[in-house]
């Protein structure tokens, strides 16, 4: 199964007091782009998030954010005895080096940095529980990807069949377009000779028909497109394959369209042009 690379998740979370919630926008992109937005307090996720990404996906851009909100409720709050005891020996000794030392601020040790921490929620476990819902958010976003992939393709394979359709249409009009070109060639020869010369004129009926001679390029049409066909339908990663082959169609649509000297030859090469296109802005959406 082909996969889009545009997609959104959406995970959530509670841990002691704390929400986490994921979100992934994922975007076409050359080659995989991962841009992780985290909160201070779980900064150290980064390579853990990048990691996990590249596991999983091979091309698109990222954006990936972590949101973190604690609960209103007041945290339970851990004194640091230890610091706040060197606070106040070092108070005491600056207060021996002054001539009028005053009183200590409980307070203002409290504002020190480390003095108070909150005990809400163990770090190891608050990263674990964001990495599982990381996952948890990465399974959405292949899901996601896998359904309008199937979507991509279905467009694909539509306009596949169409292309197909127009090869046909050409292959059954060359036996008239050549009857017709013979019959042009003897007309104009006709009104320049009062006989014409059959082998002179077949001679030329011989040039005219190399020059527009499409079977080569309707032969490539058809095997581009068994190629196509052959690509989408066994999936995986095949964005970058499906652009190459939109290019050879898009070539081969041109010859066609450059050596065409009949209206519904002119317009099934038209024609040609715009479903590939079509199935070219399509694929770009592939992975």
């Amino acid at each position: 199964m082909i996969r889009s690379m545009t997609a959104f998740a959406r995970t959530d979370g509670h841990l002691d007091g704390v929400d986490l919630a994921w979100e992934i926008r994922s975007v076409n992109h050359r080659y995989l782009e991962i841009s992780p937005r985290l909160p201070e307090t779980l900064r150290t996720l980064e390579g853990a998030v990048r990691e996990r990404c590249r596991n999983r996906l091979t091309r698109g851009k990222l954006d990936v954010t972590l949101r973190y909100q604690e609960d209103e409720a007041d945290p339970n709050l851990e004194l640091n005895e230890a610091l706040v005891k060197r606070i106040s020996e070092a108070a005491r000794r600056v207060g021996d080096l002054v001539m009028h030392p005053g009183q200590i601020d409980p307070l203002e040790v409290l504002r020190f940095p480390g003095v108070l921490k909150t005990t809400r929620v163990d770090p190891e476990a608050l990263q674990s529980k964001a990495v599982a819902l990381l996952d948890e958010a990465l399974d959405s976003l292949l899901a996601t990807r896998e359904r309008e992939g199937e979507q991509l393709a279905k467009l694909v394979l539509d306009r596949l069949t169409l292309i197909g359709e127009q090869v046909v249409i050409v292959r059954a009009a060359l036996p008239r377009i050549r009857d017709h070109l013979r019959e042009r060639l003897r007309q104009r020869v006709e009104d320049v000779l009062e006989t014409a010369d059959n082998d002179r004129l077949e001679q030329e009926v011989v040039l005219a028909a190399q020059k527009m001679d499409v079977d080569e390029e309707l032969d490539r049409l058809e095997a581009h497109v068994k190629e196509v066909r052959r690509v989408v339908e066994k999936g995986g990663q095949a964005g970058r394959r499906l652009d190459f082959l939109m290019q050879e169609l898009n070539r081969e649509a041109n010859t066609l369209a450059s050596k065409s000297i009949d209206a519904e030859t002119t317009t099934a090469a038209v024609e040609l042009k715009v479903l590939i296109e079509q199935m070219r802005e399509q694929i770009q959406n592939i992975e």
